[in-house]
């Protein structure tokens, strides 16, 4: 049987990257909006705008397509905090300017702490068997790492610093304040989402862990 045209299958593999686009960021509204549970593949074909059956074809069942949405939400941040350019840096910056990506990325992008919030819900068992997931973290933690490996030997960190554990502290100062900002807001009677509070919170995540870092 003769090959297809260069042109022909080019155009044809488009089409597959920008259904499967279009599935993805569907399928991650779904799933922000009503978890693994509630979420329904007849919804998720609506709102694509595509035949149901396309979403079985390429992603086989709704367990399948959740964990690609999950890769697809570490994807993207991991392509943002790239591009920080972080080791650019002096290691103080390096390490406020993480701190306030991370915030602003999860302040732009609520479905992502949704989606985390299913997929705890889960025990994270879509991501366990993902290698896609790990080996786009190795890099993020490599290059803190390297930020705190310069800044102890200019003297101006503390050594001894684990860079999964700094980062886990970075990412949970603020998804448990957003997260859980409705219920803080209703117990403390503040609204902890005002632009005022926001720039309050931020600066306090900042003088926590360079509070932590920098030697006296």
């Amino acid at each position: 049987m003769p090959r297809a045209p260069a042109p022909v299958a080019e155009e044809r593999l488009r089409d597959a990257e920008r259904s499967q686009a279009t599935i993805l960021s569907a399928a991650r509204d779904e799933f922000a909006e009503s978890g693994l549970g509630g979420a329904r593949m007849d919804r998720i074909a609506e709102r694509a705008g595509l035949n149901k059956r396309l979403i079985y074809y390429y992603f086989e069942d709704k367990e399948k397509l959740f964990q690609a949405v999950l890769e697809q939400a570490y994807v993207d941040i991991r392509e943002q905090e790239r591009s920080l350019n972080l080791l650019a840096m002096k290691p103080a910056d390096a390490v406020r300017r993480l701190i306030e990506f991370t915030w602003n990325y999860y302040l732009d992008h609520p479905e992502f702490i949704t989606l985390l919030n299913s997929a705890n819900l889960h025990r994270a068992r879509h991501l366990e068997g993902s290698e896609r997931v790990r080996e786009m973290n190795s890099p993020l933690i490599a290059t803190l790492g390297e930020v705190l490996e310069r800044g102890r030997k200019d003297g101006s960190f503390r050594g001894g610093v684990d860079p999964v554990q700094l980062y886990v502290s970075i990412a949970g100062l603020s998804y448990f304040y957003l997260s859980n900002n409705h219920t803080l807001s209703a117990i403390f009677g503040r609204d902890l989402l005002s632009a005022k509070a926001r720039n309050e919170r931020v600066a306090h995540m900042c003088d926590v862990i360079l509070g932590y870092l920098i030697r006296d």
